[in-house]
């Protein structure tokens, strides 16, 4: 086990962190999920050059330019479950398992309705703190599951990246000890009224991790390379981050390659089922691909102090449109975008520079990067 952490990298800074994020199994204390005994490849299809340029704000924009900027290592577009481009660069590549920073959260969230459907949970009406040891009066003492997985809890939260006393940075510090995770999950504070503001939470997320550990009664770890890295045929082995006592750091410390990413796409975009067997419920997933109330309608999401022109299901993002689009999103670029319409599933993974140096659009190219995407899925509309 290394003595580095995850502070030490100096995130959010500008520093370029290419070379970090395909290594992090070599730099951080993680936990290793064995690849599938049966490990799947997706088939190839016809190759496809990616678009030469796509609109955005206005103005076309030079691919090529974007992913350079953007450090990006992957792009791997499926059609139909066929790969028809796959394109690596910098410190990426075929076997190279890549920091999913908050893609972590919706294979938690699958997790949890693989766990609903096992009996472990009883139903995510039910409030979290049935499950995990929360302090009387604390953020999550009496609130449900769904609020929790919605990013609903009414936690007090900051997701700013430019604030070094933020939420979400004294999260990361306590990987690196000052306290165990579930510990910081437990003393976090009330703010509203459940289910009410939908403000997004990485807190929320780790909450659910220690859901998923005390209802199994094994840990995140063991649990996903049973339940998905297994029948999913995952190729190559995956890691999670972990704290000092061997809790995974379940809001973004997933490692996983390219290829494996695109498998919970794929999963999801055929309702749950994968070979032939039914993975997720189909009904967990159609609810977590759906913004059920105003607050998690598209506009409405807040991220730091600003909303964002997408929806929020079950640990999901949903851009805005009639399309039935879903992305897992994580910071500095990574995406595993779907467009169940199109038979559309892409993976970009990316360590943008730029990223959390600021929290607007022009930094961190969150809206920027779905444009990318939908101009990928809609080329195949005149192929």
């Amino acid at each position: 086990m290394t003595d580095k952490h995850i502070t030490d990298l100096a995130l959010f800074t500008g520093k370029p962190q290419y070379e970090n994020f395909s290594r992090f199994k070599e730099m951080l204390p993680v936990s290793r999920m064995a690849a599938s005994s049966a490990p799947y490849q997706f088939a190839d299809g016809q190759t496809i050059a990616l678009p030469a340029t796509y609109a955005f704000e206005g103005e076309e924009r030079s691919s090529d330019t974007f992913l350079t900027e953007t450090d990006t290592s992957a792009v791997l577009v499926l059609k139909d479950g066929a790969v028809r481009h796959e394109l690596y660069r910098l410190t990426g590549g075929r076997d190279v398992q890549w920091i999913s920073w908050s893609v972590a959260k919706s294979f938690v969230s699958a997790l949890v309705g693989i766990a609903v459907a096992e009996g472990h949970i009883r139903g995510i009406g039910d409030p979290i703190s049935d499950y995990i040891s929360v302090e009387p009066g604390s953020a999550y003492d009496g609130v449900r599951i769904k609020d929790v997985l919605q990013m609903s809890s009414g936690a007090r939260w900051n997701e700013d990246y430019t604030d070094t006393g933020s939420d979400v940075h004294r999260l990361a510090a306590a990987m690196a000890g000052v306290m165990p995770l579930d510990t910081f999950v437990a003393t976090m504070v009330h703010e509203a009224e459940p289910g009410t503001i939908c403000r997004y939470n990485s807190g929320d997320t780790q909450a659910l991790g220690g859901l998923l550990v005390r209802a199994t009664g094994r840990s995140l770890t063991d649990y996903m390379r049973e339940k998905l890295v297994e029948p999913l045929g995952f190729e190559s082995d995956a890691y999670w981050l972990i704290d000092g006592v061997g809790m995974e750091m379940a809001f973004a410390g997933l490692n996983v390659t390219a290829r494996d990413f695109a498998k919970l796409g794929e999963l999801y975009r055929n309702h749950g089922r994968w070979d032939g067997k039914q993975i997720v419920p189909e009904t967990w997933v159609h609810a977590s691909v759906r913004a059920d109330a105003p607050a998690h309608q598209p506009g409405q999401p807040i991220l730091a102090d600003h909303p964002l022109d997408l929806g929020y299901g079950y640990q999901w993002w949903l851009p805005n449109g009639d399309r039935g689009e879903f992305s897992a999103i994580g910071i500095y670029n990574q995406l595993v975008y779907v467009d169940p319409s199109r038979g559309v599933t892409i993976v970009k993974l990316s360590a943008n520079p730029a990223y959390g140096t600021s929290m607007d659009e022009r930094t961190n190219r969150e809206m920027e990067n779905i444009a990318f995407l939908r101009a990928i899925a809609a080329s195949f509309d005149i192929q």
